[in-house]
Parts: C-alpha cells; sequence; structure tokens
C-alpha cells in the first residue's frame, strides 16, 4: 500500500508557501523551518559565545554534516568536503588534475557555462583539447558517441547530470560503466540532482561529484559539498592549501591530509554547515524516491498543459524528465514573462545562453523561462501558473 505524501506538512513547515507560488527551486529553494531554525540558533549561540567557543560547542553537530551527506550519496564520511559552494567543490577538484599537452577532457554539449570556461582556461594554459560529445535523438549525452571518443589521450570524463537551461537527466549510470572501463576519473556536477532523486556514486560509478545545498536540498546560500572517491584522493593534490588541509612538517615540508578534508579550508561557514546537514537528513527522511516521484509528477503536468498551449514551445530535452520544466512564448520575452509573474507573487528564472551556451547556440536558443517544482508545490499552483500564462499572452481559454 502506498502511503499519500504528506503535502500538509510539506507546506506547513515551508511558511513561505503562504504568499507566495515559488517555481524557483533550481535557483534557490525554500529552506523548511528545521533547517532555518537550525541555521538562525546557531548564529544565536555565536551572538551569545562567540564563533570559536560556539563551533566547540556544536563539534557533534559540524560532524553530522559528514555522516549525512556520506548516507546521500552512498558513500564514507571520509570522501566527503564542505565547501562554501557547488562551483568552488566543483573548481577545487578539477583544478587538481595535472594536464599535459594533447590531453583531452570530454565534457556534454549541455555542459555549465562555469565549467566551461575552467576547461577552456585549462585548454589555453596546458594545451589540453576540449571535446563536446554529441547529443542523440533524445537531447542526452550519445553514450555509443562517447565510447567512440575514448583513446589513451582522454585523462577525464566530465559531465553535468542534470543542465541548468533544461529538464533532461543524463544518463550518467552509462556514462559511468564508460569511464570505468576505461580507467578514466568520472567527475560529476550534480548541482541540480541532490535533493531531487537519489543519487548514489556507487550506481553511478563517479569518482568526484559536486553539488550545492541551495538548490533541492533546500539549505541554505553559501553552502556545497565536495565527494572525491578515497582511491582517487591520493592522486589529486587541491591548488590551495591551508593548515587545515595540510600540516606544515618543517620550515620546507607540508604533509596533505589523507581524507577528502584535504579540499577545505579551516575558516568556514559554521551555521550553514549545520543547516546543511539537517537538510541533507531532513531529505532523507522523506525519502528521495517519493520526493522524485512527486517532482516528477508535478513538473510532468506542467509540461504537458504547457504543451497543450499552442503559443507555448516546451525546451526540455531527454529521455528521462525532471523538475525543471522550460519553454519561451512566441509573443512575450522570457524576461517579461519573469517579471509579470513576480508581481502576481509568482517566482521562476531564466536560463541564458552565459549558462547553457554550447548547448542553446547548437539549439538556436537565446533564453527560456524556467519554472522548477519541488515536492511543496501543488497542482492548485499549477492550475494558477497556467492561468497566468494565458491571461499574459490573451489566449483562449480552451484547451
Amino acid at each position: 500500500m502506498t502511503i499519500p505524501f504528506d503535502i500538509r506538512r510539506a507546506r506547513s513547515e515551508t511558511l513561505a508557501t503562504d504568499s507566495i507560488i515559488h517555481f524557483n527551486n533550481a535557483g534557490s529553494s525554500l529552506m523548511p523551518t528545521p533547517v532555518s531554525e537550525s541555521l538562525h540558533q546557531y548564529l544565536n549561540d555565536e551572538e551569545k559565545y562567540g564563533g570559536y567557543e560556539t563551533a566547540e560547542l556544536y563539534t557533534e553537530k559540524l560532524n553530522n554534516f559528514y555522516h549525512n551527506a556520506a548516507k546521500l550519496l552512498n558513500c564514507s564520511a571520509n570522501e566527503i568536503a564542505f565547501v562554501d559552494s557547488a562551483t568552488r567543490a566543483w573548481d577545487l577538484a578539477f583544478y587538481s588534475f595535472k594536464f599535459q599537452r594533447g590531453d583531452k577532457i570530454l565534457t556534454s554539449m549541455a555542459e555549465y557555462g562555469s565549467n566551461v570556461i575552467a576547461y577552456i582556461q585549462q585548454a589555453k594554459r596546458y594545451g589540453v583539447n576540449v571535446v563536446f560529445i554529441p547529443n542523440d535523438c533524445h537531447g542526452q549525452v550519445d553514450t555509443q558517441m562517447l565510447s567512440s571518443l575514448i583513446d589513451e589521450r582522454v585523462k577525464l570524463i566530465s559531465i553535468t547530470h542534470i543542465p541548468t537551461g533544461g529538464g533532461l537527466v543524463n544518463p550518467v549510470n552509462e556514462i559511468g560503466r564508460i569511464a570505468k572501463a576505461a580507467n578514466i576519473p568520472y567527475l560529476l556536477d550534480s548541482c541540480q540532482a541532490l535533493g531531487q532523486i537519489p543519487v548514489d556514486v556507487e550506481k553511478i560509478g563517479c569518482d568526484i561529484l559536486s553539488g550545492t545545498g541551495r538548490k533541492y536540498l533546500r539549505g541554505p546560500r553559501g553552502t556545497g559539498l565536495l565527494y572525491v572517491r578515497s582511491t582517487l584522493l591520493e592522486k589529486l593534490e587541491p591548488p590551495m592549501l591551508d593548515q587545515h588541509a595540510a600540516t606544515l612538517m618543517s620550515p620546507t615540508e607540508f604533509q596533505i591530509r589523507s581524507d577528502a578534508k584535504r579540499f577545505e579550508s579551516w575558516e568556514q561557514f559554521c551555521a550553514g554547515k549545520i543547516a546543511l546537514g539537517e537538510a541533507i537528513k531532513y531529505s532523507l527522511d522523506w525519502g528521495l524516491p517519493d520526493i522524485q516521484a512527486r517532482i516528477y509528477t508535478l513538473a510532468n503536468t506542467l509540461r504537458e498543459r504547457l504543451k497543450s498551449i499552442k503559443e507555448i514551445a516546451v525546451t526540455d530535452q531527454g529521455i528521462e524528465q525532471c523538475g525543471i520544466v522550460t519553454f519561451y512564448s512566441n509573443t512575450l520575452s522570457a524576461s517579461a514573462i519573469q517579471k509579470a509573474m513576480r508581481i502576481r507573487g509568482i517566482n521562476v528564472s531564466i536560463s541564458k545562453g552565459a549558462g547553457s551556451l554550447i548547448s542553446f547556440s547548437d539549439r538556436g536558443l537565446e533564453e527560456v523561462v524556467r519554472a522548477s517544482l519541488h515536492y511543496y508545490n501543488t497542482i492548485e499552483e499549477i492550475d494558477t501558473f497556467i492561468q497566468v500564462i494565458r491571461e499574459l499572452n490573451h489566449f483562449d481559454n480552451n484547451e
């Protein structure tokens, strides 16, 4: 017997649902009350007792972040680092690779713009070749083409799990099997996946994974995490070190720590770390399969209803499509739709070419409206959203 999703609880623990419709969860989700309370409690205690003293009082809870993150990803706590953003986590891992002239990085057409900038920078520094794996007919990474591109010069396969500018979920498990068979390190940007779908690093086969707290995990901004497989840790020296990541042994020698904390800095957003640990626990308590099922149901409902409006073009790709729904109007710009929605208490975002430049250029897109749903959203909110879209474009109410 399937237990109904407790939407009343979800909304009662999400205060802003009383006043806004938040369809911008791929940008930054709404913190649930237990997560917000943990954040504020820590900051209040810092005010009362001092920063160092509060960190000492919260030692066990600060360490809970690593255990919760390890449970979320199915890995060891020693393979987890706390970082101030997913971008910084990804950068710290990527810039640890020692590339040589002629080496190749294989990546996806829908790769996030910041990642592409990093590839280009290393390409210019070291003569690395960046190769974009073609899409298949569904708009996702073509795994057969990926296999055909493998040779002795490929030093890294780096993929975005769920791209920022569309609803597709890349076939990350199959990519992992290809990477493992070829013994090539596999870096996965799971920024939009964590908290939305189950993410198991053993099933996926990735060696490195980066993620953020502010999106589907419903944690605070300024928080992120990095997973690095233990068998790869000793091969990667972070581009920056401090006395937390390494120990000074003499005036001329230091020793890097053996766990993933080698990618951390001593100074951290401790309140955010506490809250991210709580946010991960909160997601695990709901159950990621149940979260995924509800998000997918809501997103597919919105996607199909938008498709029924002839003046709207839905731009999502992939065999598997997630909670991110993207579209454009033939009569209004994406910016105009976002502004009009905001006036009516509905939050959406815009995806422009900068974040999805390679994919958007290939598809002839400039900007799209991005409506990203979470489990606390409702069918009634979708009804309101569709009604506003029709009113904005002066559509006939008859579908």
